[in-house]
C-alpha cells in the first residue's frame, strides 16, 4: 500500500489547502515545512531528515502548509487511511505512534526555546547540544539553510560560528560543528 519515491530538490510533497492523502516517510534527504509570512517570505515550521512529516494532517480535511524537498530525498508515502485504520486497530501500534509524536513535541519545544534566544551564539550553542550528539551537530544541507532553521541572516550565522572558532568554542570540518 504504500510506495517509494527519489523526490527532486524543489519538488513540493503537498500544498496548503489541498485534501490530505498521503503520510510520508523521510529516508534520506530533507523536506522543510513552509507557510508564507505577511510580507511573502517562506517561514519554516519544520525541518524533516529523517521521520514523519504531515502528521498534523491526518485528521484534517486540508493540508495547513506546504512541503517542500530541500535536497534530494527518498520518501514514503502512505496512505492515510490505511494509517488511520492501523491505528484504530492496533493498540499496539497507537501507543509507538503517540510516542512518535511526543519525541516530536519535546523536539519542536526546543526548537522554540531556541528561537526565542536573543543572541546569535547562544542558538548556535543550544543547537548543537539539544539536538546534536557527543558535542557534534551535523549540517547536511548547507549554513544558508541553517541559518533559516534558527532564524538569522546567513550573514549573521557566518559571522557567529567564525567568532566561536576564533574563541574556541567549536571547531567546524565541512559539515560538522563541534563543541571543544
Amino acid at each position: 500500500m504504500c510506495k517509494s519515491a527519489s523526490v527532486k530538490k524543489g519538488s513540493l510533497l503537498f500544498q496548503t489547502g489541498k485534501k490530505p492523502q498521503w503520510m510520508y516517510f523521510v529516508v534520506s534527504g530533507e523536506v522543510t515545512l513552509e507557510r508564507m509570512s505577511q510580507q511573502g517570505d517562506p517561514v519554516v515550521l519544520q525541518r524533516t531528515r529523517y521521520g514523519f512529516v504531515s502528521e498534523a494532517s491526518l485528521q484534517s480535511p486540508k493540508y495547513h502548509c506546504d512541503a517542500r524537498v530541500v535536497a534530494n530525498s527518498d520518501i514514503i508515502q502512505i496512505p492515510l487511511t490505511c494509517l488511520a485504520d492501523a491505528l484504530n486497530k492496533d493498540p499496539a501500534f497507537a501507543g509507538r505512534w503517540i510516542r512518535m509524536l511526543n519525541q516530536e513535541v519535546k523536539r519542536l519545544r526546543l526548537q522554540c526555546e531556541r528561537l526565542n534566544m536573543k543572541s546569535v551564539k547562544d542558538r548556535v550553542l543550544h543547537l548543537i547540544n539539544t539536538e546534536g550528539k557527543d558535542g557534534q551537530y551535523h549540517v547536511n544541507t548547507g549554513l544558508k539553510s541553517l541559518a533559516g532553521e534558527l532564524g538569522v541572516t546567513h550573514e549573521a550565522l557566518y559571522r557567529t560560528l567564525a567568532s566561536l572558532e576564533r574563541e574556541e568554542l567549536i571547531t567546524r570540518e565541512s559539515s560538522l560543528l563541534a563543541l571543544t
